[in-house]
């Protein structure tokens, strides 16, 4: 099959619509005049056409609301974004606009940033501030709403129009409609049930995903900002131990090196040299202490007491919740060196090499 024979049959496939339910085919809405010959606009009028109500109440119970979003007009409406007006104004200018999921979207959004927000800062209580917000974008952020769209079978019901960029405003692609449905879908399922039913739904579709936050944390000195950071703690000051090592005088020596705050041993690298492996052990530290997690079975989330049922100005019985102990801000020496402060200079960690020092 050649080049264009298959894009022909790969655009057909994709607008492929039902004409069953037509009187008249084509019908006389999709037929336009361009240079003064008729043209039928197959692909701008199977954009206009709605998803069957079948493929919507399918839809609904392949992601498991079945039950909570019963009809398939609910369903439709969290699938139409609003740049999909604008398409169905130039064809129907007679016609009373779709409902959008515009405002579902709004406070989708806001209930996903609560929970990934309460549910990250609960679990890494010891995490950056800017960290915690590239969590929050990785578990929340547009990327991962149209992965998850995706992932659920909402393409083909996606409605939208694609609008190009403005001195205002970016463009709007694919991805960005597409990250709509899920946060439409959140707010449904919170409107319809509790905020405890919406958060479970979030949880179950992003919160329970494997984000990698160690590449998120990055240290321009780590050294120095283990020493400030033990300082903080009240710590004594850190000093580095040749653990073990092997071909120091060949072509590919290897030192294994360990920080130490008197007993305690903060972390452990390793590398061809000596600084090299003093590098990681100091990296390798301050990613045991920020990426610090709390055990699932301890975890309390504030939203939970959202729950309760009564009055919560009066003191009464509730259920057992115990806030969790904030964790201490990064130090003032931050990731990447971004904080601005001019430090002056630092005195270098001990690294007593071919030796172990007393503790």
């Amino acid at each position: 099959m050649g080049h264009v024979a298959h894009r022909l049959y790969s655009t057909a496939s994709k607008t492929a619509i039902s004409t069953a339910h037509l009187t008249q085919f084509p019908p006389k809405e999709a037929i336009v005049r361009q240079a003064g010959k008729v043209v039928f606009d197959a692909q701008s009028w199977a954009a206009l056409q709605p998803p069957p109500p079948s493929a919507l109440t399918a839809f609904s119970h392949r992601i498991g609301l079945g039950s909570i979003i019963t009809s398939p007009d609910t369903v439709r409406r969290a699938c139409t974004h609003k740049s999909f007006v604008n398409l169905h104004t130039k064809y129907y200018p007679s016609s009373p606009p779709p409902p959008t999921n515009a405002d579902l979207v709004a406070l989708g959004n806001s209930l996903m940033g609560l929970f990934a927000s309460e549910y990250l800062h609960a679990s890494y209580p010891h995490l950056p501030t800017r960290v915690l917000k590239a969590a929050v974008s990785a578990h929340v952020g547009p990327l991962t709403c149209a992965s998850v769209a995706q992932e659920m079978g909402a393409t083909p019901l996606l409605r939208w129009h694609r609008q190009p960029s403005t001195p205002t405003s970016p463009p709007l692609l694919h991805s960005d409609a597409l990250a709509s449905i899920p946060r439409a879908l959140t707010a449904l399922v919170y409107q319809e049930r509790s905020l405890s039913t919406a958060r479970k739904f979030a949880h179950s579709f992003f919160l329970a995903r494997h984000v990698d936050l160690r590449t998120m944390l990055k240290f321009r000195d780590p050294k120095r900002a283990l020493m400030e950071t033990v300082a903080k703690f009240g710590r004594e000051r850190p000093k580095s131990r040749l653990l073990k090592e092997t071909g120091r005088f060949s072509n590919s020596p290897i030192f294994v090196v360990g920080i130490y705050s008197g007993a305690d041993k903060l972390g452990e690298g390793f590398g061809s040299s000596l600084k090299m492996a003093e590098y990681r052990a100091a990296e390798d530290s301050l990613h045991r202490l920020y990426l610090t997690r709390t055990p699932p079975d301890l975890l309390q989330l504030p939203s939970s007491t959202f729950d309760l049922q009564g009055n919560i100005y009066k003191s009464g019985p509730v259920a057992d919740y115990t806030p969790g102990i904030l964790g201490e801000a990064e130090i003032l020496y931050a990731s990447s060196g971004r904080s601005g402060i001019i430090a002056p200079k630092r005195p270098s960690i001990e690294v007593l090499a071919g030796r172990k020092a007393d503790v």
